[in-house]
Order: structure tokens, then sequence, then C-alpha cells
């Protein structure tokens, strides 16, 4: 199935540290009482069944050929027929641990997995220490529409975001657990990938409370193709929507061709005064 105008929901939420239970029920909770019915495709954050706890990782992690994590999912998209970017999970694959995205289309069916490429590893953070990085970027195709998949700390390293929209991406997606003390980093990044690659972003982030006197940002946005907002969820628990017209998106385009304008190779000359 394939038009213009899709819908877009995005949850945000405020995990509990290690309690799966708990945290797939309060999903289940938000989606019933907020869930627009018309919606098209449904976005969560990072590692939202397990919150954002590097030491707690392993313990909540689940091997994707048994996860109740991803039957969770998939029943969730196939009772509300609804496509699902499942934010992150701790998975297990082939013996090794990555913080994953997982996909799934409105009949429930896991149609990718993205492995998160950069590892969160600095001020008391040690991501790489319990997780593998991933090794490739992911753009998947949901009803005609092309998303490029990253996580958190991938919104740092543009060159992903680029090499996305030289393969088609119409959306880029950052499903985060980003902390409170960085805000103005979180808004200028995700809307200025939108903005230099011509594309819809949805970055979306926990809430609340970690531990340890931190906490998550609470600041989920859609941005339209020029870095304006179109919807958002501040602080709170719940949902926010946005209807976006892919035709908008390419008349711009064509009007301004950033796109079409971007170079095979920037080899850089170093000069040096002799």
């Amino acid at each position: 199935m394939e038009k213009d105008k899709i819908k877009i929901s995005i949850l945000q939420m405020s995990s509990q540290i290690g309690d799966v239970t708990a945290n797939c029920k309060k999903v289940e909770d938000i989606i019933e009482s907020e869930l627009p019915t018309d919606s098209d495709i449904l976005v969560l954050p990072e590692v939202w069944s397990c919150g954002w706890s590097c030491s707690n990782f392993l313990k909540t992690a689940q091997d994707v050929s048994d996860s109740s994590i991803l039957s969770f999912l998939s029943n969730i998209a196939k009772n509300f027929q609804i496509n699902i970017i499942g934010g992150s999970f701790i998975s297990i694959q082939s013996g090794r641990y990555y913080n994953t995205c997982p996909v799934f289309d409105r009949s429930g069916k896991l149609i990718a997995l993205y492995n998160k490429n950069h590892l969160y590893s600095y001020y008391g953070c040690f991501e790489d220490k319990y997780v593998s990085h991933g090794e490739n970027p992911v753009l998947v195709d949901l009803d005609g529409v092309k998303y490029g998949l990253s996580i958190c700390y991938d919104i740092r390293f543009p060159e992903l975001y680029r090499e996305y929209a030289k393969a088609g991406a119409d959306v880029l997606v950052n499903c985060a657990a980003w902390g409170a003390k960085k805000p103005v980093p979180w808004e200028v990044m995700t809307k200025s990938r939108a903005v230099e690659n011509q594309c819809y972003m949805v970055a979306l982030t926990q809430c609340g409370y970690i531990e340890n006197d931190d906490y998550n940002l609470g600041e989920s946005r859609i941005i339209d193709y020029k870095g304006e907002e179109i919807s958002n969820i501040i602080e709170k628990e719940g949902i926010a929507s946005a209807e976006i017209s892919l035709d908008k998106m390419y008349e711009f385009r064509s009007k301004c061709t950033v796109l079409r304008d971007i170079k095979d190779n920037y080899e850089v000359k170093i000069l040096c005064a002799r």
C-alpha cells in the first residue's frame, strides 16, 4: 500500500530500570489510551523495555529467536494493523549482544533489525563494555515509504544520514534515551539532519528519571524537511502524531536541489606555507 500522506505517531515514556514486564504494560496502556486510529506507523524510544542503565543491559537481553519483547511488538502491530519501529532492546544475535531496533509490518512480521552503529561510552556511561556495535545502516520500506534507522548517539555522525539520503530515504528516524543535560545538541542535530538531507526527521527520546540523579530529556519531535517542528511531546509520557506529505517534500527537493548537487568526492587538499 503506497500513499502520499502518512500518519506517524511517536511514543514517549519513562522506563523502569530492568523491568521488562512493567515497561511492556506501560507501552500497552499508552497505546490503548492515546494511539490515533488512523496512524500508519508507531515509533518507540531507545531501550524502552529496560531503561538507560548500561550495567543492567545484559540482565534483560533476549535472543532474537525467542524474544518476548519481539512477540509483544509483533502482536501490537498485528492487532492495530500498524507498522512499528520498535525503538530498541538489548538483543542476543549469534552469541553477541547488541542495542537493536526491530521493525514490524502491519501483519506483525519482523522485517528488519538495525544494530546501533555508534556506542555511547562517555561521562560515566560505558555502552561499549556491554554491547557490540552494528556494522551497517538499515533502510526499510514500509508502505512505500523509506525509513533510515538510527539510535541515539548515531545522531552525532552526519555521514550516516547522508548515506541514507543518497540511498533514497524519505524519513530519518532516531530512537533515543537522551540525557536531560544536553538539550541544545539534541534539538540542533536532529533538525540539522532533516535540513541537510531534505528528509522528514522523527526524533524521539525517553522522559523522566533514570537513576543516580540522571534524567531523560523528554523532548520528542517530528520535524519536516525544512527543519520545522510539526509535532512534539515535551517531558510527559504519551503519544504525539503528525501527518507527512511525500509529494510536498519531493516538490521542495525539485526546487532546492541540494541532494542533486552533492559531489561524489570531497578530497581535501592540504596546503602548507613554506
